[in-house]
């Protein structure tokens, strides 16, 4: 970083910041790390930005698997999140999410690099069927903003605020962000790090959303539950992950511009998680 201004931006974690729910595996995933990179850019023309994510990765494997391949790049700001994966998972430790977390926390900084990170919604909100797992959610953003305060990691608050659970922000598949939701994510983190021309827009409602309700909402939910969910169970059943045979689609550090999407990396496969 020179005169407070990032050179070397780096994003670890799984399909959220791979940018899935924000274009497509043919014309190419954009996301909220890349709009963040756009931010950066925007203030620092000379910003190379590499995005080591893998849609599907839990916690332990963004540790294991890119970790080192972003402290070899030496980034001066790293954002790194990853935990949701745990969270839908049968068997869940809060403590040991939490702990992957913090090694990477602890290893970034020391390496030099200002660390970003953020808090997840209420799950519940956005997909009923996820209702079980709010516990687990709140538990882990309290680790998360105590790791983060060990360490001085930046927190976005992505949680504690209403419009993080709109159905606007986030895909048909109620995992992943919409494109709204990757643009908000950005500003969010970007306003987290008091990025020049950021400011809390990305906090306030949209307009009001008439709901539905009775016989539609039970629809709805059958549609979701068939298209999403029932897809989603069967690769946990079969031990599969939607990011088996995927690498990550930009793995070393590039001159970006605001403007650019990037192109997918690995092979072909279907809806992320």
């Amino acid at each position: 970083m020179a005169g407070g201004e990032y050179l070397r931006y780096v994003a670890l974690g799984d399909s959220q910041t791979e940018g899935v729910g924000d274009g497509d595996d043919v014309t190419g995933l954009r996301g909220w790390a890349d709009r963040l990179a756009g931010h950066l850019a925007a203030a620092t023309p000379a910003l190379e930005y590499a995005n080591l994510a893998v849609r599907g990765r839990l916690a332990h494997q963004v540790h294991a698997e890119q970790l080192g391949p972003a402290l070899a790049l030496r980034p001066d700001l790293a954002t790194v999140v990853a935990g949701v994966n745990d969270v839908l998972r049968p068997r869940f430790d809060a403590a040991e999410v939490a702990g992957h977390l913090e090694e990477m926390f602890a290893a970034l900084t020391a390496g030099g690099a200002h660390v970003a990170t953020l808090t997840f919604p209420d799950v519940g909100k956005i997909a009923p069927a996820a209702r079980p797992v709010r516990s687990r959610v709140l538990e882990l953003n309290s680790r998360i903003r105590a790791a983060a305060a060990r360490h001085g990691v930046t927190v976005a608050e992505c949680d504690r605020y209403p419009v993080a659970t709109d159905p606007r922000l986030w895909s048909a598949d109620r995992l992943h962000a919409s494109p709204l939701g990757h643009e908000r994510i950005a500003a969010a983190v970007a306003h987290s790090l008091g990025l020049p021309g950021s400011d809390d827009t990305w906090a306030r409602p949209l307009p009001p959303l008439t709901a539905l309700t009775g016989g539609r909402a039970a629809m709805a939910e059958m549609r979701w539950a068939a298209g999403f969910l029932g897809p989603w169970l069967g690769r946990r059943l079969r031990g599969r992950s939607s990011g088996d045979g995927r690498t990550a689609k930009r793995p070393q550090l590039l001159p970006f511009t605001a403007t650019e999407v990037q192109d997918p990396g690995g092979s072909a496969g279907g809806p992320a998680r």
